[in-house]
């Protein structure tokens, strides 16, 4: 299960995508600018392949709010997520 511990803050992901796995998930942390406010936008999809190597319909990403808060809720739809994204090969 992903915590809080397990990401950088979001000063790190302002500057550069935030990239990493757990047990067979990888996601990506993603800074967007929507409609002039700044969004966290995460990508998971499955192992062993990197983000540019994976097509994109094996990708599903979510759009958060740029906070704290926003980084709570993504830690929980990632946990949510982890079944489905890591047996899908």
């Amino acid at each position: 299960m992903l915590t809080r511990e397990d990401f950088l803050s979001l000063n790190f992901v302002k500057k550069e995508d935030f990239t990493g796995s757990f047990q067979g998930m990888r996601f990506m942390l993603h800074q967007e600018d929507i409609e002039e406010e700044k969004k966290l936008k995460v990508y998971l999809w499955s192992e062993p392949f990197g983000f540019e190597a994976t097509p994109e319909e094996e990708k599903i990403y979510r759009i958060f709010s740029f906070s704290e808060a926003g980084l709570a809720e993504a830690i929980d739809w990632m946990n949510e997520n982890y079944d489905r994204i890591r047996y899908k090969r």
